[in-house]
């Protein structure tokens, strides 16, 4: 690879982490000082920051590395788009799951193979969900899984962790998982 390298990595929500990709990342030997960390939704009119001043700083000649191709959108067209105006740019793309590089024909055509499929993993998630959540309904059963924690649990868990508590020790008072305690501060703050 020519030019320089750079890395982006990209998570919807705050509730999830960007360490796995991350781990892959740093197992290149990029420099952390350039990767773009992000939490934003891959879709459509959603404001990246981080992607468009990764695209800024990226120049002719330049490698872009990823965890995976998903992490450029959520759909064919995005990724696709993605690609397309780094390709414009003379900018490669690596891919480090699916092993895929831009920089020849069969990678770049890869690529575009491998985006439809991560957007029928997406839509077929997505139906699945959907499914799960009518069939308790039919049930007579809530439409997700009720809460772990009960109001008053969730008020004594939001003190303690006010009061200093940390969160390792939250998870083991309460029994529950690290989002979960993770999650409940989060609608805590929301709520506030």
């Amino acid at each position: 690879m020519s030019g320089q390298i750079a890395a982006y990595c990209r998570v919807s929500t705050a509730a999830q982490s960007t360490d796995q990709q991350q781990d892959q990342i740093a197992a290149t030997g990029i420099s952390p000082d350039r990767w773009f960390i992000e939490t934003a939704s891959g879709s459509v009119g959603t404001v990246r920051p981080e992607w468009e001043e990764c695209v800024g700083w990226l120049r002719n000649g330049d490698t872009l590395i990823v965890a995976a191709l998903d992490r450029l959108g959520r759909s064919v067209r995005e990724v696709s788009a993605a690609v397309s105006t780094l390709h414009e740019r003379g900018v490669t793309i690596r891919a480090l799951r699916e092993g895929v590089d831009t920089s020849t024909s069969a990678g770049r055509m890869l690529t575009s193979v491998m985006a439809a499929v991560a957007e029928l993993e997406l839509e077929l998630g997505k139906e699945r969900r959907a499914a799960s959540r009518a069939a308790r309904v039919a049930r007579g059963l809530p439409a997700t899984r009720p809460r772990r924690l009960d109001a008053a649990a969730e008020s004594r868990l939001v003190r303690l962790y006010e009061s200093g508590e940390p969160v390792s020790e939250l998870v083991a008072m309460f029994g529950v998982s690290r989002s979960t305690v993770m999650r409940t501060l989060r609608r805590h703050r929301q709520a506030a």
